[in-house]
């Protein structure tokens, strides 16, 4: 049985830096490109961006768009995988976190899992929102106004979240489905 084209006019954006967790960039973009969306790898960094897997440096991954060169209205929705120094240094990086809130401010869908919120929480996008992260966020995720909750995917009108690797399954499972819905009334910045 073949997968449905759910995504065949979708261009995504996955926003990492050095040091983001291999699987939770890999598993998200196998998942939306089977289902038909365009994938691009952006990041601050030019060239080759370095992923993070096993508690040690992975495999270098080719930058399709550097993020000073592209726009959030190049894109119908946002993945922010984890990995503690992907989401640490995008969120110490203005124009990550604009380009991150843009897209909240245009209504499109959002997804990050594990350490990913950090980004959120800088570009000021998650009170009142009811979501998940790794275990080690949720004081911060609630001193911003989110509603913290330890599930293995949350999904609040666009936004989807997620703890660790090992919800990559419902993760990916929802963030094709929140992207196929389009843009959601309820997201905002």
């Amino acid at each position: 049985m073949t997968t449905p084209k759910k995504l065949t006019d979708k261009r995504i954006a996955i926003l990492v830096d050095h040091g983001f967790e291999e699987s939770e960039m890999t598993e998200p973009r196998k998942a939306l490109e089977a289902a038909g969306a365009e994938v691009h790898l952006v990041s601050p960094a030019e060239g080759n961006v370095k992923s993070w897997t096993k508690g040690d440096w992975g495999k270098p991954f080719p930058v399709d768009k550097p993020l000073g060169d592209t726009s959030p209205g190049d894109y119908h929705a946002l993945v922010l995988p984890g990995g503690v120094m992907n989401p640490d240094r995008l969120r110490r990086n203005e124009t990550a976190v604009r380009f991150t809130r843009a897209f909240f401010e245009q209504k499109k869908p959002v997804a990050a899992i594990c350490h990913g919120p950090w980004t959120l929480i800088d570009a000021d996008v998650v009170k009142g929102r009811k979501m998940t992260s790794y275990e080690s966020l949720r004081t911060d995720l609630r001193n911003a106004g989110a509603e913290w909750t330890d599930e293995a995917v949350v999904v609040d009108d666009g936004l989807v979240t997620s703890r660790t690797p090992e919800d990559l399954p419902a993760f990916c499972d929802k963030v094709v489905e929140e992207i196929a819905e389009g843009k959601h009334s309820g997201q905002s910045a």
